[in-house]
Parts: C-alpha cells; sequence; structure tokens
C-alpha cells in the first residue's frame, strides 16, 4: 500500500537536503534556503514564531519620548559549514524571525558569541548571513569572538567593540565585558590554547570577566552628557552582575560599573552570554538576558535572582528547545517589556510592571516542567 509523506515531514526533508549542500552561504544562497523553507510550509505556522509586540500608545508618549521597540539575536557560537551546520541553521531561523515581523523593528542587535573559536571562517560565514537582517544591525562582541586573534578579525568585520549610540531621545551604550587578564604567557599558550581556555567556562584557568578600568573611564566621560533622568540602556556581553564565578557568569568589576549607573533615575542592562531567561534588578537598575540562537544553558545550581522566571527544562531530544531570540519594547520612560521568543514555545514577556513591582504585578508563567 503507497504511504504519503506528510507536509511537515516533506518540509524538514526539503530544508535538510538544502542545508547539507551549503557550499558559499552568499545572499543568493541565504534567499534561496528561506524561500524554500517559505515554500514548503504552505498550509503550516510560518517558519518564524514572533508573536509581535503591541505596541500601545503609552500615557507619557510623546515626539520626544516615543515608544519604539528593538529585536535581538544571540549566541549562534558557528563553526564553519562542514563542522556544523546546525548552528548555521539556528543563525538562519533567527534571521527569518526578525525579517518576518511587521511592522520591522527599529533595528536588530547582535548580543554576542557569533564564532564559537574566533576563526576567520567562522565570523565570515556569520557576518555574512547577519547582512541578511533587513534592519540596521547593532552588534556586541564575546569572549568566543575575541580570545583566539585578541579580536583583530572581528574588529576588521565590525569596528570598535566599545560605543555608544543615541536613538528616539535613549542613550544607548555598548561594552566589551569580557575582558581578562592576561593567563596564557606564564603557561605558553598558544592562541588556539588561550581560546579553548577561555570556551571552556569552567575550566579553572581563566581569570573572570571584567569591563576593566579603562572602559569604565570611558563609560564615565561617555554618561556624563546624559542627565541624570535621562533613558540608559546598556548593552554587554556578560552580566552586569556577580551570578555564577564557575561558569564566569559573573563580572568581576560589575559594583563599579554599577556604582557609574548609580546616578540615574532607571538604567536596563541586556546582557547575552548566559543562554536563558534571566531577570534580575538591583536598585535602579533592571537586568535582563538573551536567549541563544545555540543551546541553552542550565541554571546556575547555586541559586538564581529572585526576579527570574526559569524557563521549563529544554527537551534533550530537541536541538532547537530552550533556543531561541526575541524582542524589546521600550517604553516612554526608558524601561522595558523583554519579550523571549522561545522556539516551539509561547513567547513568554518579562513586563517592566513586573519589574518595577519587584515581581508583584504582571507575573509571567511559571515553568511547566523544573529546570536543571
Amino acid at each position: 500500500m503507497a504511504t504519503h509523506k506528510s507536509v511537515e515531514t516533506k518540509y524538514l526533508e526539503e530544508r535538510r537536503e538544502l542545508f547539507h549542500g551549503m557550499r558559499n552561504l552568499d545572499r543568493r544562497s541565504f534567499l534561496k534556503v528561506s524561500a524554500a523553507a517559505l515554500g514548503a510550509t504552505a498550509g503550516l505556522a510560518a517558519p518564524h514564531s514572533f508573536t509581535p509586540v503591541s505596541v500601545a500608545q503609552d500615557a507619557e508618549d510623546s515626539d520626544a519620548n516615543p515608544a519604539f521597540r528593538f529585536a535581538y539575536i544571540s549566541d549562534s557560537h558557528l563553526y564553519e559549514k562542514d563542522v556544523n551546520d546546525r548552528f548555521v541553521r539556528g543563525l538562519l531561523r533567527a534571521v527569518d524571525d526578525v525579517n518576518n515581523l511587521d511592522p520591522q523593528p527599529d533595528f536588530v542587535f547582535y548580543g554576542g558569541d557569533l564564532a564559537q573559536l574566533g576563526q576567520v571562517k567562522e565570523l565570515e560565514l556569520g557576518s555574512e548571513i547577519l547582512k541578511n537582517v533587513k534592519a540596521p544591525l547593532r552588534i556586541m562582541v564575546g569572549e568566543h569572538d575575541w580570545y583566539l586573534d585578541m579580536g583583530r578579525k572581528w574588529q576588521d568585520l565590525f569596528g570598535e567593540p566599545t560605543y555608544s549610540f543615541d536613538h528616539k531621545g535613549v542613550h544607548f551604550v555598548v561594552l566589551n565585558s569580557v575582558v581578562e587578564k592576561d593567563f596564557w604567557t606564564d603557561r605558553g599558550l598558544t592562541p588556539m590554547q588561550r581560546m579553548k581556555t577561555v570556551a571552556g567556562l569552567d575550566n579553572g584557568l581563566q581569570s573572570p570577566f571584567t569591563v576593566g578600568e579603562p572602559q569604565r573611564k570611558w563609560l564615565e566621560e561617555d554618561l556624563a552628557k546624559v542627565p541624570d533622568d535621562g533613558r540608559v540602556i546598556v548593552f554587554s556581553h556578560s552580566p552586569l552582575y556577580k551570578l555564577y564565578k564557575q561558569w564566569n557568569f559573573w563580572t568581576d568589576d560589575a559594583e563599579e560599573v554599577q556604582a557609574i549607573l548609580r546616578r540615574f533615575k532607571q538604567v536596563v542592562v541586556i546582557h547575552g552570554h548566559t543562554h536563558q531567561l534571566l531577570t534580575n534588578r538591583i536598585g535602579n537598575i533592571h537586568f535582563h538576558g538573551l536567549l541563544s540562537t545555540a543551546w541553552p544553558w542550565p541554571y546556575a545550581p547555586e541559586g538564581m535572582p529572585e526576579l527570574t522566571i526559569e524557563m521549563s527544562r529544554p527537551d534533550p531530544f530537541n536541538a532547537n528547545d530552550g533556543c531561541g531570540d526575541g524582542e524589546v519594547q521600550v517604553h516612554p520612560d526608558g524601561l522595558v517589556d523583554k519579550v523571549y521568543n522561545l522556539w516551539n514555545r509561547n513567547p513568554i514577556t518579562v513586563s517592566k510592571t513586573y519589574m518595577v513591582s519587584m515581581g508583584k504585578q504582571d507575573v509571567p508563567p511559571k515553568p511547566n516542567r523544573p529546570s536543571y
């Protein structure tokens, strides 16, 4: 008796064949992959899984202080295509997501760790894929991008790792928060040994991440022009607080950076690196983590910030579970609603109301499977 493949099975097989056959990921190849994915899903849900943020008119919204939104992608950890194409597929899926948003976000922010081992072909592959993002792109460096050649190739592609910009009345700051003290020279490590040591997280050989004195001085000078009631959003790859040192979910000079930000009425810090839903508040500073397109990390065994709504335990038999991308709705007061677009699940929003009320109002849904 003849059997008929389901539409979903055909879609998965066609997409697998396309990615398996990739050789040169130029713009034409990217568009071919994306078009095939869209065409194969006729009659199914669209391949992106965003629920667009509703941009409601805020009471204090004005021409001077408009609300707006941006999208984010982070932590793709690309190898070369012939080594691991699953991570390539993850980044392509995220680019599909943000390109299918309607209306388009004001910009897309990439949160660091584009490459896995900082190699030239990894970074060039990531750069080629990100060129297909339709909205303007802003990018931050991660430790996996940096420690093979100390950031030379990344900077050739993307420019300075520390910078600021203004958008619709909000002052954005981008920091390189993965600066480490030299642990490699005395040990005689090669560049690749240094890179793999940093990528190892829990090997105990490397030093903790820092922002470092030169950047802290730069930050003070950069923020000097912003009034105390100004709207400030800071991007850092590592969290700007001390979460779990064994995995370098930690910034050693976090208190010094927080002190620089303390004069403002309220500040938002958005970080990558931890690959998970992660929420914290220290005084006037609201912290939000970013999802990864490569894999989810488990939660720190020593405990989590009290405001964190942990995501449900990822399915070990589904490589995309616990991964994703998302959006950030910026309110006129500079605080944000943070949307975690978890692939294959319902999105989770951590709202400014939840943060301002210290978790008493607008509580996101609790996980239905305990986290690891």
